[in-house]
């Protein structure tokens, strides 16, 4: 008889549950008694969720000690929240005071996260005083918890005593059953029967947890591997069966329990549990592992492929099928997601010729068994030679299996599994297939939903990054960006390639802090300012400070780091700027590489009088350089200098001929934790460089004919035909008498022939640009220069310059 059913069915629930907790304190103490008491808040308090947050050796973080019901991740509640944090588990520790929370609070909560439906309620109560941790629950019915489930709560929250960590991770003398892993280095105590199972002796033990997977059969260590590693064990019991080899015969059959202990003063996290011998419970192989292990890998899965992927490796081979598919129900059509074997010529006739792209759309409606098993919603099975309409009998000729996958209420897909030679199936894999259709439908719909936030998220990012790169003259440059798979929030890394005036170019990429849509817009913000400076022809360092000005008049808590490359593509210069940004990498020609130590500003947005040093670079054609954001250099794993020296080594190792692959390459296996961006640009120098001269004009009665004459000297040397040479001396009679009149302060001639395009341009301090009139009357005294200018030249245009402006035109010389 249960705890429960043991109360007088006349009392209240609150009474009840008092009744069942005081039977709970008054058993002899259990390692199990903390998930014993916070079941009672599933029993009495109508949670379908609850769990104990309490400070661990870090007292700025809530870590989960124990939790019973359904997983934590259905309703996006993590493992740890910070103590000073907004979240409700926060709000209760820090005050004392309890949090109810329904769906409307919740949505409006500064920490909420995206649940699978929006009809639950959340309660956080603290536990004793303030700064004591709290209990949280979580129920889905749509009114919250009501007066006896709230009664019941705050008994469980006084009732819960969670054992200190030093306390419950002091094991003493190990039975022989036993272990004890840290789970931060691995090191492992364990029994002398452990050892027997493993064949090792206790001298030729060195301690090592790796000592004893290497024993383990490569198809159970997946999953035991979800068990032993820290980033996926999770909180409370695990049992799990596993096989290891043996030196003659069969491997044998483990059978481990264990559960989590967190991590407490002085000590690390830490596994603690039993391996005893599962070989004599066990006929032949048993269906449980084959659950198990994808219940693990399913755990792990982010996306729809991976779902897939997951399932192909748990049931074919074990399964001996020759055939499965899996697919997701979209209307009436089945796209499918994981083909194994993945050639179009293993699958039957309707398949191929719905084949589009990677994989195919099958039409449902064209096989009507599979229809009806979808709408029955149960698991199908065929022996050999099902009677069945070809598109879904020649899957599988010797047996096949058709199993909906249930979720959410409705069907999400649809798994085929297809054997060629005569199957008989048994019991315990009819057990197996329906076991395996729930938790594949399950993980599905996350997938699913994983992958289109992502996808939008993915979209919206890419909105705020150039569509393509600009082509440039004497150069190639490459960019690839990764969001982060570690959550859902748009990133802050962007980067731009901006086209300057003779022959110049920018390279920009930078990283706002943090990750939602404040820094995404911050992002969008910044690289249009970036942007704007830049072809205003500001200097790079002038271009840093304006962005930098502007963010701190935003009067945002946010910053962004930056850097900023001038390259002179004619010269093979370049001038690097830095704002709090890790450093560009260089490869020189010959393969070398070198990480450049330009010297640095902070971050912008962080002080109003900050200084931004220009470092000068010499690009030699062929050399390659590099800029990314932190996230491909540095994580909670590598230190920032091992991966600017990593990045270093692979750009070296790398083929600069083709910089898409490089780019790719550079990318793989990066750390997803954080967004990444890289840039790449391959500087080849120009096959032709232009004939340039510039010429500043003094205010003085003569100074258009000194124009004129420096203007015919030069075109004489560089061999401009003289009709031509007449063209130009009309243009820059106008536009230097336009800048002399109608502007004050410097004014400087530029003249440049690249490509037979001859170049007239004129720079003055003003930055209103020249007006073409509509029409001029016989009796107008001005506006006939600027008709002049368009007349004579093939296109004519102003740019801003440095606080002032450049008329421009261009004459196109014959031959």
């Amino acid at each position: 008889m249960s705890e429960g059913a043991a109360i007088s069915a006349t009392r209240t629930v609150p009474e009840r549950a008092g009744a069942a907790l005081a039977s709970l304190l008054a058993s002899p103490a259990t390692p199990d008694r903390l998930r014993r008491v916070l079941e009672q808040a599933l029993v009495f308090g109508g949670a379908s969720f609850a769990g104990v947050y309490t400070p661990g050796g870090d007292p700025a973080q809530l870590l989960l000690a124990e939790s019973a019901g359904l997983p934590r991740t259905l309703y996006g509640l993590r493992d740890g929240y910070a103590a000073t944090g907004a979240s409700p588990v926060a709000e209760a520790h820090r005050t004392g005071r309890p949090q109810w929370l329904g769906p409307a609070e919740l949505a409006g909560c500064a920490d909420a996260r995206r649940t699978p439906s929006a009809d639950f309620s959340v309660a956080a109560l603290p536990l004793g005083p303030a700064g004591g941790g709290c209990l949280l629950a979580v129920g889905e019915h749509p009114g919250g918890f009501h007066g006896d489930e709230r009664a019941c709560l705050e008994l469980i929250a006084h009732t819960v005593a969670v054992p200190a960590p030093d306390v419950v991770c002091d094991t003493g003398e190990l039975p022989e059953d036993a272990f004890s892993l840290a789970m931060d280095t691995g090191r492992v105590e364990v029994g002398d029967a452990i050892l027997r199972l493993f064949a090792i002796s206790r001298e030729d033990f060195d301690g090592r947890v790796e000592s004893l997977l290497g024993r383990t059969v490569p198809e159970d260590l997946p999953a035991l591997m979800s068990v032993v590693e820290a980033d996926h064990m999770a909180i409370g019991d695990r049992e799990l069966e596993f096989r290891i080899l043996q030196p003659t015969g069969p491997p044998r059959w483990l059978r481990l329990r264990g559960r989590l202990l967190l991590s407490g003063k002085g000590r690390s996290a830490r596994l603690v549990g039993t391996v005893t011998d599962a070989s004599t419970e066990r006929s032949g192989v048993t269906d449980v592992a084959r659950v198990q292990r994808l219940a693990a890998s399913l755990t792990t899965a982010g996306t729809v492929k991976d779902v897939g992927r997951a399932v192909v490796a748990a049931l074919r081979k074990p399964l001996r099928a020759d055939r499965i598919a899996l697919a997701e129900l979209e209307n009436d059509r089945l796209v499918v997601t994981v083909l194994d074997p993945p050639q179009p010529e293993a699958w039957p006739d309707v398949w191929r010729s719905e084949w589009r792209s990677e994989w195919p759309d099958a039409p449902v409606r064209s096989m009507p068994t599979l229809a009806a098993a979808l709408r029955e919603g149960r698991t199908r099975i065929w022996s050999e030679g099902p009677e069945l309409e070809p598109a879904l009998a020649d899957v599988g000729r010797g047996g096949l299996a058709v199993l909906p996958l249930p979720a959410g209420g409705r069907m999400a897909g649809a798994c085929l599994i297809g054997w060629d030679r005569p199957h008989d199936f048994t019991p315990d894999e009819r057990a197996l297939l329906t076991a395996c259709a729930a938790l594949t439908g399950q993980a599905l719909l996350r997938a699913h939903a994983f992958d289109a936030e992502h996808e939008l998220v993915g979209m919206l990012q890419r909105t705020l990054l150039p569509r393509r790169l600009p082509r440039l003259p004497g150069a190639v440059a490459v960019a690839r960006y990764l969001p982060t798979t570690a959550g859902l929030e748009v990133g802050g890394d962007w980067y731009d390639v901006i086209p300057l005036a003779d022959n110049h170019v920018a390279l920009v990429i930078g990283d706002v802090q943090g990750h939602n849509a404040g820094a995404a817009t911050l992002m969008g913000q910044m690289r249009t300012a970036l942007r704007a400076y830049a072809v205003e022809g500001h200097t790079p360092d002038v271009v840093v400070a304006h962005a930098n000005r502007l963010l701190l008049d935003m009067e945002t808590d946010l910053f962004a780091t930056c850097a900023y490359v001038d390259i002179d593509i004619e010269q093979g210069t370049a001038w690097c700027v830095r704002a709090g940004h890790v450093q560009p990498v260089l490869r020189h020609p010959d393969g070398t590489p070198e990480v450049v130590q330009a010297e640095g500003g902070p971050p912008l947005g962080v002080l109003g009088q900050a200084e931004f040093p220009m470092t000068p670079l010499r690009l030699q054609p062929g050399t390659v350089i590099a800029l990314t954001t932190d996230g491909l250099v540095e994580s909670a794993a590598t230190d920032l200098d091992a991966g600017m020296d990593r990045l270093a080594r692979e750009l070296a190792a790398a083929d600069p001929a083709h910089l898409g692959l490089v780019a790719d390459a550079l990318l793989t296996g990066a750390h997803r934790g954080d967004d990444v961006a890289l840039l790449l640009m391959r500087y080849d120098g120009m096959a032709v460089r232009p004939l340039r001269e510039s010429w500043t004009v003094w205010r003085v009665p003569e100074a258009v004919r000194h124009a004129r004459r420096f203007t015919r000297r030069t075109l004489r040397t560089w061999s401009v035909p003289q009709d031509t040479v007449d063209a130009a001396l009309l243009v820059v009679s106008e536009l230097v008498t336009n800048a002399l009149v109608h502007t004050g302060g410097p004014v400087r001639l530029d003249l440049g022939l690249v490509n037979h395009r001859l170049r007239l341009a004129v720079a003055d301090s003003s930055p209103r640009s020249p007006v073409q009139p509509a029409s001029i009357g016989w009796e107008a005294t001005g506006g006939r220069g600027i008709l002049l200018v368009e007349a004579v030249s093939a296109t004519w245009g102003t740019i801003p310059v440095s606080g002032g402006k450049q008329v421009w035109a261009d004459l196109v010389l014959d031959g």
